[in-house]
């Protein structure tokens, strides 16, 4: 398999820790994962912009949280010029809409935004432990995410968090004819599990999965298991062509 993967990190963390998972995809992908744009502009198109420069054509885009929305709305962008879409934990909208409620609260999100604003470095420890809970070992990936912070500038998290506020990626999900595969973790206390359904109903073609027994930090607690997921759908989707 010569399929080319780009994976993408969520808010306030360091590519880095997609590291394990792109070990345990082994050799039979090329992977490569990369930052998030270090903008201080809460415009989506700016982001994408910059993501559709950098990164190669013709490959599958997969993301974590706000990665995986990026990597969503992007590859709706690309349309065939995006080889296929994986979702981790990311939600078509971060924060609740009337017409989408299985999402993070208004309120919620409001009180987070305004923490980070005051306080970037104890919102980010804070927005840690959020990742880790529900994990078998909470405390142990909380201290694993926390040595991952990113260390952007305030101005540059705020503009990621509006960029998350803002993002509805209803119509690109609807509009992306690719092969899709979005995953989701029982325990997430970010991304509600039950925001699955309404996932699924939106895709032309593709698959929704719940993981059961961790939280939102998967992509760190559950590397193995996610890369057997991943291959077996990126090989079905490539025998599926030939």
């Amino acid at each position: 398999m010569t399929e080319r993967l780009i994976l993408l990190p969520g808010w306030g963390l360091d590519s880095t820790l997609l590291q394990p998972l792109a070990e345990a995809l082994g050799d039979q992908l090329r992977v490569e994962w990369c930052e998030l744009p270090a903008l201080t502009s809460a415009a989506v198109d700016d982001w994408l912009d910059e993501l559709d420069a950098r990164l190669p054509q013709d490959c599958w885009l997969a993301g974590w949280s706000l990665g995986g929305m990026l990597a969503t709305a992007l590859a709706a962008r690309r349309g065939a010029r995006c080889r296929g879409l994986i979702g981790l934990a990311a939600n078509a909208c971060f924060v609740a809409r009337e017409d989408w409620p299985s999402a993070m609260p208004v309120e919620t999100f409001a009180a987070f935004e305004a923490g980070c604003a005051q306080d970037a470095g104890a919102t980010l420890k804070r927005f840690a432990m959020l990742c880790a809970q529900g994990a078998s070992d909470a405390r142990g990936l909380a201290r694993r995410l926390q040595a991952a912070l990113t260390e952007a500038a305030g101005a540059q998290l705020l503009a990621g968090l509006r960029v998350l506020a803002s993002l509805d990626n209803r119509a690109a999900l609807a509009a992306f004819t690719g092969p899709q595969l979005h995953l989701l973790a029982e325990q997430d206390a970010l991304v509600p599990a039950a925001a699955g359904a309404a996932l699924l109903a939106l895709l032309p073609a593709g698959e929704v999965d719940v993981l059961e027994g961790c939280g939102h930090a998967f992509v760190l607690e559950q590397p193995q298991a996610l890369a057997a997921l991943l291959l077996e759908f990126i090989r079905e989707a490539s025998d599926g062509e030939s």
